[in-house]
């Protein structure tokens, strides 16, 4: 059996908020409604994302929903969340497995179609894929995938496929109907003059009907196998 994403996958990031607290910023998510959230920090010290992590994740987890830590498979396991998200520069999905735990999420970050075949010959738990759109979240971004690559993508992979990359909330609707089960957003959120009500727009637009399972009881429930 396999895990069933939410629509909707916001990326914590302090750089796009930098005034305000992320654990506000998160708490706010969750009022809305958000319930899957990566917390990505690029510049911050093990100690430091450890300390943030931990704080997340128990907010998370009160309201039932579902804490990634991007890239380190260490301070995911240590702070109690549910799982560890890696890039192609991180560790091998296999060993973030081995280190995050037994019962706990791997997703993998990709941005061509072998590195998607790849992905899905793992036991990652979904995967990610993109920029589909221009972004300006990450220093060097990959060369745009667009919604054609995305629906490559797609016929590549069963695993449950997170669009990411410039994903606004007008575009939304196409990238899921490109075949994406989940959009990852992290600047039309987090920047908005008001983030819980974009992230209500998002939700309504997106139309978030997958429960969120959490890892420790996604493997055993009755639903959909990718």
């Amino acid at each position: 059996m396999g895990i069933v994403l939410p629509r909707l996958y916001v990326i914590l990031d302090p750089v796009q908020v930098p005034e305000r607290p992320i654990t506000d910023v998160c708490d706010v998510l969750l009022e809305a409604g958000v319930r899957l959230i990566q917390y990505r920090h690029k510049a911050a010290t093990a100690r430091q994302l450890f300390e943030t992590a931990v704080a997340l994740a128990a907010r998370v987890r009160q309201a039932q929903g579902m804490f990634i830590v991007n890239d380190r498979s260490d301070v995911a396991r240590a702070a109690g969340a549910d799982g560890v998200h890696v890039g192609q520069d991180d560790l091998p999905v296999e060993m973030a497995r081995a280190i995050v735990g037994a019962g706990k999420l791997v997703g993998c970050s990709t941005h061509s179609l072998d590195q998607v075949i790849l992905a899905d010959s793992t036991s990652a738990d979904y995967v990610a894929y993109g920029p589909v759109f221009a972004t300006q979240s990450k220093e060097q971004p990959e060369p745009l995938v667009g919604l054609e690559g995305l629906r490559r993508a797609r016929a590549a992979t069963r695993k449950p496929l997170v669009a990411i990359g410039g994903i606004t909330l007008e575009r939304a609707p196409e990238v899921l109907g490109a075949g994406a089960d989940a959009v990852a957003v992290i600047a039309d959120v987090l920047k908005a003059p008001d983030i819980g009500a974009r992230a209500r727009d998002f939700l309504k637009a997106v139309g978030n009907v997958a429960p969120c399972l959490r890892p420790d009881s996604a493997r055993d429930a009755n639903t959909t196998s990718w």
